[in-house]
C-alpha cells in the first residue's frame, strides 16, 4: 500500500491522511509514504515514535517496486492498545445515564470513549439517585425556550404614576424580592458546581436557574429603582430565615426548602402582586418572573419525587429539615414589617379604614393560599395530609 501527500506537509494536517491510512491495518501491516516535502521523512519519523509505530527508510531496505516511497511505516500497536482498555461514559441520551458515574471520567461528554489515565474531578454529587429527576430533560428544554430579555420583555416606558405612598410599598416589596431572589440565585450556583457533568441535564436546568434568578434580580432592582427613588429596608429576621438556605449542604434538602417549600409559596406571592399590581410594570415583572418560578418548582417536586421511590428514608429527613429549620428561626421576628404593611398597602389601594381592611384580609388570603399551596406539594411528595399541615405549618413565616 501507498500514500502519496504530495506537497502536504506535517506542518499542514498530513497527519491525519497518514493516520487514516493506517487505522484499518493489523499490526505489523506495512505502509509506503511517498511526497514532495523536503522534511517529510524526519517528520514521519518523530510522528510514528509518538504512536508506537515502526519506520524504515526507502534506502535502507527493499524499494517495495515504487522509486517515490521515501519512508516506510509499520502498524504498531501501541495506539490498538491504548484504547483496548478504555470505556464509554454512559450513553449520549438519559436511557445511557449511569447511576455512579466515576471521578476519572472528568468532564468527558456522555457516551463519549474515554482515554485511560487523567485527573479525576472533584464532584461530591455523582450519584444518579442523589440529583436525577426525569422531568429535568423536559424541562431544561422549556427553560431554554422560555428565555426572556428584561429590556423587551418589560414596558418600561410604561406611564408609572403613583402617589408617593403606593410608589414606596411597591419599591418595598420589590426590594424583599431582590433580597430573596439572591438567595435563590446562590443555592443552585453552589450545586452546580458539586454535580458530576453526567448528569448533564441537572446541570444546564440548574444553570438556566441560576440565569432566571439572575434576571428577576435585575428586573425587581430595575422598578425598584424606576422612579428615581431609594430600595427599602431589610430585616435582619429576613437575612437569618435565607441564612439557613445556604447553609444546607445536601443536595435534595436544600431543593426541598428553597424550592418546594420557599420558591412555592413565592408563586402564591407573585401572582398577589399581578393581581395588585398598581402600575403596568410593576405587573409584568411579577408575571416574567413567576413563569420562570413554576419551573423551578416542578424540578424540586419531580427531584424528590424521583429520590423517594429510592429512599424510604427520605420523608423522615425532609420533616428533620423543616423542624431543624423551624427550630433555629424560632426566635426570629418573622417577615418584616415593612413588607408586610407593603403587601397590605398594595392590595387596600386607597388610604381609607375601609381599604386598609380589604387589603389586610388580601394579605391574610395570601398567607392561606401559601399555606394551602405548601400542603398540596407535600402531601404530592408523600406526606399524610394531617403531617402535611403540620409541616407548612413550621414554615419560616419569611415566605422564602
Amino acid at each position: 500500500m501507498t500514500l502519496d501527500l504530495g506537497d502536504l506537509g506535517f506542518e499542514q494536517g498530513a497527519h491525519i491522511l497518514l493516520q487514516r491510512a493506517l487505522d484499518p491495518l493489523r499490526p505489523g501491516d506495512e505502509i509506503g509514504v511517498a511526497g514532495l516535502d523536503p522534511a517529510l521523512v524526519v517528520h514521519v519519523e518523530a510522528w510514528c515514535r509518538s504512536k508506537g509505530h515502526a519506520t524504515r527508510r526507502a534506502e535502507d531496505g527493499v524499494e517495495g517496486g515504487d522509486e517515490d516511497i521515501r519512508v516506510w511505516v509499520t502498524r504498531g500497536r501501541a495506539d490498538l492498545d491504548r484504547w483496548s482498555h478504555a470505556e464509554r461514559a454512559g450513553g449520549p441520551t438519559p436511557a445511557g445515564i449511569v447511576t455512579r458515574p466515576p471521578a476519572h471520567w472528568g468532564l468527558a461528554a456522555r457516551g463519549a470513549l474515554i482515554e485511560p489515565g487523567g485527573p479525576p474531578i472533584a464532584v461530591d454529587l455523582a450519584s444518579r439517585e442523589l440529583v436525577w429527576a426525569d422531568l429535568a430533560p423536559a424541562l431544561y428544554a422549556n427553560a431554554a425556550a422560555s428565555q426572556w430579555d428584561p429590556n423587551t420583555a418589560i414596558a418600561w416606558d410604561a406611564e408609572v404614576d403613583l402617589a408617593p405612598e403606593i410608589e414606596r410599598a411597591v419599591v418595598q416589596v420589590m426590594t424583599f424580592l431582590v433580597e430573596n431572589e439572591q438567595a435563590a440565585l446562590v443555592v443552585p450556583a453552589r450545586l452546580l458546581a458539586r454535580i458530576h457533568p453526567h448528569f448533564r441535564e441537572v446541570l444546564q436546568l440548574l444553570a438556566v436557574q441560576a440565569a432566571d434568578e439572575a434576571r428577576h434580580v435585575e428586573v425587581f432592582t430595575r422598578r425598584a429603582l424606576l422612579t428615581g427613588g431609594e430600595m427599602g429596608t431589610s430585616s435582619v429576621s429576613g437575612r437569618e430565615s435565607l441564612a439557613t438556605l445556604l447553609r444546607e449542604p445536601d443536595f435534595s434538602m436544600a431543593s426541598f426548602l428553597l424550592s418546594v417549600l420557599g420558591e412555592g409559596s413565592f408563586l402564591n406571592l407573585l401572582t398577589f402582586i399581578d393581581r395588585n399590581a398598581p402600575d403596568p410594570v410593576t405587573r409584568q415583572v411579577a408575571r416574567m418572573a413567576r413563569q420562570d418560578e413554576a419551573r423551578h418548582v416542578a424540578f424540586g417536586v419531580a427531584h424528590l419525587q424521583h429520590q423517594g421511590t429510592l429512599d424510604r428514608t427520605l420523608l423522615g429527613r425532609l420533616r428533620g429539615a423543616v423542624e431543624q429549620r423551624h427550630e433555629t428561626l424560632i426566635s426570629s421576628a418573622g417577615l418584616n414589617q415593612d413588607v408586610f404593611d407593603a403587601l397590605v398597602v398594595l392590595a387596600a389601594g386607597e388610604w381609607t379604614p375601609a381599604g386598609i381592611r380589604r387589603g389586610y384580609a388580601a394579605v391574610q388570603r395570601l398567607q392561606a393560599e401559601m399555606d394551602e399551596g405548601r400542603r398540596h406539594r407535600l402531601v404530592r411528595l408523600g406526606f399524610p395530609h394531617d403531617e402535611a399541615a403540620e409541616l407548612s405549618a413550621l414554615h419560616t413565616r419569611n415566605f422564602m
